[in-house]
């Protein structure tokens, strides 16, 4: 298994380029904005290997190794800086089982314990511990669910949960989140501005309350980003709810839309070619005719959104404004907001529809796995089999 990465890179969460080895600052665009999927590998992630597994926030990345000595390294903001040797793994994850990071904790997961770490300060002890009792039948619990409820990114950190819910799994972004539950029910609780919530209104929740527009439907994945939320169904379908403002659902956004008429009629001029590929601007509806489409700003309710074809989804990932879904052919789709080259079509352009990354694919690469930062994005690789 590789791992590859593309987008936000200002505090060398993908790769130490030597400006930042040396303190120097720097606002080179290939150095900050990663447009093409780039392999972490090299000395700086000896470690990387096929039971490696990602976690990322704004200005960091985890990895976390679950070989035989199972630890977590940190990438990015904070971490020892070398392009020589892997020395930023963290001898108190020694044994940690799983990991979940946020811009402020590491939180980490032992067989008899959970500890979350402040990673703004140098201590020997971590900020907060609990003990918990091995469960002795069942799935295990993947963080942040945790016996009896969840770890949340700030103080207090343990939030209870009601056992009726049995939680399978969780997603949080700063203000909301989203629980499946072990009969692919799904409930979400939170800041609700956005329609992030997807019980049709813009309210916000204190408790869990079900998704009712997906009751009857068994879901297997859940995903969340800033102010949008998806999920996956047992058969592959790939329901969005929330804001759409940067194309983050894969619908219709007004926002992209203008944005390139403007860039385009700009460069019309000039006789470059718009970001499309396209040298003129997209053609305005003249006066009395009607534009068809309908865009949209918020949705409110969980949408079913159609990547291609008969193309079912295995997994999905969301960033602050783009979201990243694998199917079960082992090919990547991203859509949302690009400005940081985040959706790995190597230009920086932001996309309101789920397009295919064609790295991999050209290479006879299949994805099985994405996790995204915030601003970028992180596929785990296989190399294809050739019949």
């Amino acid at each position: 298994m590789r791992w590859f990465a593309f987008g936000f890179n200002a505090f060398g969460q993908i790769y130490v380029h030597e400006k930042l080895i040396k303190g120097e600052c720097s606002d080179a665009v290939n150095e900050i904005k990663v447009s093409s999927p780039t392999e972490l590998a090299g000395r700086a992630d000896c470690c990387l290997n096929t039971d490696s597994q990602i976690r990322a926030s704004w200005s960091r990345r985890a990895s976390l190794h679950l070989d035989g000595g199972s630890r977590v390294c940190l990438a990015g903001f904070g971490a020892v800086l070398s392009s020589e040797s892997c020395s930023s793994c963290m001898k108190e994850s020694r044994g940690c089982k799983d990991a979940f990071i946020s811009e402020s904790y590491l939180t980490l997961a032992f067989p008899d314990r959970i500890e979350s770490w402040d990673l703004q300060k140098e201590e020997e002890t971590p900020s907060w511990s609990m003990e918990i009792k091995k469960e002795s039948h069942g799935p295990p619990l993947n963080l942040p669910l945790v016996p009896g409820g969840y770890i949340a990114t700030k103080a207090p950190f343990y939030r209870s949960l009601s056992p009726h819910l049995k939680a399978k799994s969780l997603a949080l972004s700063a203000e909301h989140a989203i629980l499946l539950s072990a009969s692919g029910a799904v409930y979400t609780w939170g800041l609700g501005s956005h329609g992030q919530l997807g019980h049709g209104d813009l309210t916000s929740e204190e408790e869990p309350r079900a998704v009712e527009a997906l009751l009857g439907m068994p879901m297997s994945c859940v995903a969340t980003g800033s102010w949008h939320s998806v999920c996956i169904s047992d058969g592959g379908d790939l329901y969005v709810w929330g804001w759409n403002e940067t194309g983050q659902l894969g619908l219709p956004s007004r926002g992209l839309r203008k944005a390139l008429q403007e860039q385009c009629s700009q460069q019309a001029g000039t006789g470059a070619p718009c970001q499309d590929g396209s040298t003129s601007p997209p053609e305005e509806p003249q006066e009395g005719e009607k534009l068809d489409e309908v865009f949209i700003s918020i949705q409110a309710f969980p949408a079913l959104l159609d990547i291609t074809p008969s193309c079912e989804i295995r997994t999905v990932s969301c960033g602050s404004r783009h979201t990243a879904a694998v199917t079960t052919t082992g090919d990547l789709y991203t859509w949302g907001w690009g400005d940081y080259g985040q959706l790995g079509h190597q230009t920086l352009i932001s996309s309101d529809e789920p397009q295919r990354v064609e790295f991999f694919r050209e290479r006879q690469m299949c994805v099985f796995d994405v996790v995204c930062g915030p601003w970028n994005t992180f596929a785990a690789v296989v190399k294809e089999e050739v019949a």
